[in-house]
């Protein structure tokens, strides 16, 4: 039975990271293609390294096989958590469970590491620190994934004492107000060019988080639907299922 919701996991991944490839070749790209004529028209008579790959494959095999590849890694993740989870968070069937997994996973590993360290387009960046600032947000995504376990933990000692609203309620905001303190501790990185269009830059923030958005509702959407029959074809008991069988 793991192995077949893990597979599902897997093939959700791989339809998320189809339908965020198609958001951001639409979105994210338009912003991208705006930032390197900024940086041709500034870099006017000046040499520039021949490019290993042209535009034409960077922006579509290229980011395809990135949005995907991360997706599919992210859906055998998401998998895993499931399994984990499952029968240990009261009624929640596999819908409801699916559905708030990929919530808390939006939030965890996309949304609150993006709040300090948001994607910069091309041009925007010194090349030299580059590898800091992704350094920084990998560091800042392990950080928010370690409260976030801390917090459910604390939440699931709770419980009994507070109920199980008021223990969720307790651990989301201890887990919001660890992260903050996080956020004010991790060093920043202003390197902005200050006449860079701020509306392309504004768009590829926007839409960077807008492909992780679609890449999380999609895999939530279809592992729900995937799994909710399994489990239809194979009644499970509200125990969660072992990964070690």
């Amino acid at each position: 039975m793991e192995k077949r919701i893990i597979g599902r996991g897997l093939l959700a991944g791989a339809i998320g990271g189809v339908v965020a490839y198609l958001f951001a070749r639409a979105f994210v790209e338009p912003a991208i293609n705006r930032a390197i004529a900024f940086e041709d028209a500034h870099s006017a008579g000046h040499e520039q390294g021949a490019e290993l790959f042209t535009r034409a494959v960077q922006e579509n095999v290229g980011m395809g096989f990135g949005v995907v590849a991360f997706s599919v890694a992210m859906g055998a993740l998401f998998a895993v958590a499931f399994v984990v989870v499952y029968g240990r968070l009261g009624a929640l069937g596999p819908r409801a469970l699916s559905i708030t997994l990929a919530a808390c996973a939006f939030g965890v590993i996309g949304f609150v590491p993006w709040l300090k360290y948001p994607p910069n387009p091309p041009a925007t960046s010194l090349e030299e620190t580059v590898r800091e600032r992704s350094g920084l947000y990998l560091l800042m995504v392990v950080l928010s994934l370690f409260c976030a376990v801390g917090a459910a933990w604390l939440g699931r000692r709770l419980v009994r004492r507070y109920g199980a609203w008021s223990a969720g309620l307790i651990s989301v905001g201890a887990y919001l107000a660890v992260m903050a303190v996080v956020m004010l501790i991790m060093p920043g990185i202003a390197e902005t060019p200050s006449d860079f269009p701020a509306a392309a830059f504004y768009d590829f923030r926007l839409y960077s988080m807008g492909t992780q958005l679609v890449m999380w509702a999609t895999i939530g959407v279809v592992f729900a639907s995937l799994t909710a029959r399994l489990f239809d074809e194979h009644p499970l008991s509200r125990r969660a299922p072992s990964l070690t069988r």
